[in-house]
């Protein structure tokens, strides 16, 4: 295999396909690095979301929108926590990708696009989904990329783990080693070298050190172990984004050995399920009104609770009469759980229950007198829907973890997405793109619909078509 690659893309997953397929359509000789045995890293599992201004389909539905409007959007949803030039960047140059993919065959689900879905949601129509959720973008890339590697014009290697970057006496990058399943090391050589290597969600350790946080959900996609990361600080790069942390409002998980698997998400949207139960912490109170309907708000009243914990407390009139906490149950299956679950609790009295469940009782039977007591009037701290006391044995405790399945960390790096060292000088021939960058850099500090996986192919292809550079370079016809 040759070493005078013009571009090494390590990670064929969202960001590295787009990357490698721009690249060698412009006539490069591209290697693409993948350490899964398929390409199409977190695609797989991926909900999809994507979201693009000044599109055909927009203006097709009559919908006004622009960049500006998109990125004003996006740095109003994230608080103005999200990196300005990052976000420019991506939305400006979204509305071509989301086109490309249109005419590569992606089909959007039949009222999009809408303003948003679960989190806050977007002033204009400009949030887009397929109908298999991220499956359906990764067939309209991965064939193309497939293409071209049946093609000859990419060369792709499965089931290789990169461990390391090259450098020459200047500091540039100049290569990547690399192990095959089966053969030895090896070092590659390129004139330009893509890391698109995906997050660390599925390393546990690499989790709990960059977002001080533990990693409670095993849920992510398995290769996001932080590769990427490593090398690129081996190197002298940092990491940034830490403090946009932010996790999901509660899961209920399988064992309490984290990270453990998702076994449900309770309904917490009160569009879909109003909250019949109290929500608790650690201490035994009340923390935010169970029925606000940003759930933006009710996230970031989680991130404060101790270990991201929280107990749905319900009596016995509750739990035979509001509807099941999740729409995968129903109230037989729901009410088997408790006494076979160490997350499902249930006991005679609450001082009982606060001591089985780890949470203070003195704080919990003071929290439940005040809840029953303002049943009449007004809500502390605003709720609505309140339509029963809690008041009839037995008492019921649900306990809920906050957690992540994508990083919040990530490379910092320039508005060419080179990688920065310590100085926040560029290291020549490496650059930066896909959740290797960071959920905290596009999105911030919230979750804003469609800034990862938009941005992640916008900016591999804007790799591929225009930012890296390697001498004699020719457009195919293929264009």
């Amino acid at each position: 295999m040759s070493d005078n690659w013009d571009v090494i893309v390590v990670g064929a997953g969202t960001a590295g396909m787009m990357a490698s397929i721009f690249a060698a359509r412009r006539g490069a000789k591209v290697l693409a690095l993948e350490v899964a045995p398929e390409a199409g890293g977190t695609l797989h599992i991926s909900t999809g979301q994507m979201s693009a201004a000044g599109t055909k389909l927009q203006k097709k539905l009559g919908i006004a929108d622009t960049p500006d409007d998109h990125y004003a959007d996006v740095m109003r949803i994230s608080k103005n926590t999200a990196d300005p030039k990052l976000v420019r960047f991506a939305v400006d140059n979204a509305a071509d990708t989301f086109e490309w993919l249109v005419e590569n065959g992606l089909e959007v689900l039949d009222d999009h696009p809408v303003k948003g879905s679960g989190h806050e949601f977007y002033k204009e129509r400009r949030y887009y989904w397929g109908a298999d959720g991220g499956r359906s973008v990764l067939q309209t890339i991965r064939p193309v990329f497939l293409k071209e590697v049946a093609a000859g014009t990419i060369t792709l290697k499965l089931d290789t783990e990169a461990t390391a970057l090259d450098q020459d006496a200047t500091g540039r990058v100049v290569g990547v080693t690399a192990t095959t399943r089966g053969e030895g090391p090896k070092t590659w050589r390129g004139k330009n070298v893509v890391l698109t290597t995906g997050g660390y969600a599925s390393n546990a350790a690499l989790f709990k050190e960059l977002n001080g946080y533990p990693q409670y959900a095993n849920a992510a996609y398995p290769y996001s172990q932080g590769a990427g990361i490593k090398m690129a600080r081996a190197i002298g790069g940092w990491t940034r984004g830490a403090e946009n942390y932010l996790c999901s409002f509660g899961s209920i998980l399988e064992s309490d050995q984290y990270p453990a698997k998702i076994l449900a998400r309770p309904i917490h949207n009160p569009a879909l399920r109003q909250p019949w139960e109290i929500l608790v912490n650690k201490a035994g109170q009340r923390f935010v009104a169970e029925d606000n309907p940003s759930v933006d708000a009710r996230e970031h009243a989680l991130l404060k609770q101790p270990e991201l914990r929280m107990w749905m407390i319900f009596d016995e009139v509750i739990a035979q009469e509001a509807p099941p906490i999740t729409a995968e149950w129903g109230r037989a299956e729901q009410m088997a759980k408790f006494g076979q679950h160490p997350m499902f609790l249930k006991a005679d009295t609450l001082d009982e229950l606060a001591k089985i469940a780890g949470v203070d009782a003195r704080g919990l039977a003071a929290t439940v007198a005040q809840y029953n007591a303002n049943l009449t009037g007004a809500d502390p701290l605003g709720r609505q829907h309140r339509p029963r006391p809690i008041v009839k044995a037995p008492f019921y405790a649900v306990r809920l973890h906050g957690a992540s399945i994508s990083s919040t960390v990530g490379l910092a790096v320039d508005d060419q997405l080179r990688l920065l060292d310590k100085n926040n000088k560029p290291i020549p021939g490496l650059h930066i793109a896909g959740e290797l960058l960071g959920a905290g850099q596009t999105m911030g500090h919230s979750f804003v619909g469609g800034m990862m996986v938009t941005p992640a192919m916008t900016f591999g292809r804007l790799l591929g078509s225009r930012i890296l550079h390697w001498g004699s370079e020719k457009l195919r016809a293929a264009g």
